[in-house]
Formats: C-alpha cells, sequence, structure tokens
C-alpha cells in the first residue's frame, strides 16, 4: 500500500475468486467422445471413410447419452445449453451423419 499517494482511499484487497474444477467424470466422458472422434478422423485419412464417419457419428450419439444421463453439474464440457437442446443436436447431427455415410453411394474411380 505503500504506491497508494497520501489522502487516496485504499482499494480493499481482492478477494479470490471461488474455483470451480471440472467434474471428473463428466470430463473424462468428454475425452472419451473427443478420442472417438480423432480415431473417425484417423479412418476417414487412413481407411475407409464410411468406417470414420460412422465413428465420428457414434462418438456424437455417445456424447448425446452422456448428456442425458449425467447431471447439469457433472456434465462438464458437454453441458453448454439445457440438456434436451444438447442431446437432441447430438441426436441429431451423430444419426444423420451415420445413415449419409451409409446412404451416399460409391463413386467410380
Amino acid at each position: 500500500m505503500d504506491d497508494v499517494p497520501a489522502g487516496l482511499p485504499v482499494p480493499p484487497p481482492e478477494q479470490p475468486l471461488e474455483r470451480r474444477y471440472p467434474s471428473t467424470i463428466g470430463g473424462a466422458l468428454y475425452l472419451v467422445a473427443l478420442l472417438g472422434v480423432a480415431v473417425g478422423l484417423i479412418f476417414v485419412v487412413l481407411a475407409d471413410w464410411r468406417m470414420g464417419v460412422r465413428w465420428l457419428g457414434g462418438s456424437l450419439l455417445f456424447a448425446a447419452v452422456c448428456r442425458l444421463v449425467l447431471p447439469a453439474q457433472h456434465a462438464g464440457m458437454l453441458a453448454v445449453r439445457n440438456r434436451l437442446l444438447d442431446a437432441g443436436l447430438l441426436i441429431v447431427v451423430g444419426a444423420s451423419v451415420i445413415f449419409l455415410a451409409g446412404t451416399i453411394p460409391n463413386q467410380p474411380l
């Protein structure tokens, strides 16, 4: 407080912010879903693209189930909006990706 000129009010000491630690189960399940996406991308690049896209869709469906099952305080980064909207969007996108991967016809080389 020596650097405050005389006559000026001294600011109150800053209170440390309450730290919110991420939930272990929500963070772990988020990382599992992210690992599934990484595996899918590796499949897309190195092997069968359909299998890779199915992995991507499956990872999104896994994340949707996790979001539906876990309470909000344990959902971690899976929780963005409200539970039904998060899970609904993940289900629609995951199922659409899997459906499209199965219905796109093979193209001649």
